[in-house]
């Protein structure tokens, strides 16, 4: 296994270990709105959307906005 195929796995069972919660926050991410208009829409905190967000970032290697959500719409995440 070469260390491309490595990466791919990684982010591949990223997708399978990712909450139902953090899945939901990552697919809001797409839209064109604030962490504040995330959390009212989703009954919690604006620090705990950045909690969720964190951990997404972490789980699935990204490091901005942009990057996970090139990641969600290459696994279908929407």
């Amino acid at each position: 296994m070469t260390m491309l195929d490595t990466s791919v796995t990684l982010h591949t069972t990223a997708a399978h270990t990712l909450t139902r919660r953090e899945r939901v926050v990552l697919a809001e991410l797409a839209e064109d709105v604030t962490l504040e208009e995330i959390a009212t829409r989703l009954f919690v905190t604006r620090n705990t959307v950045k909690s969720q967000v964190r951990s997404v970032y972490r789980k699935i290697g990204a490091s901005t906005r942009a990057e996970a959500v090139a990641w969600a719409e290459a696994h279908g995440i929407r």
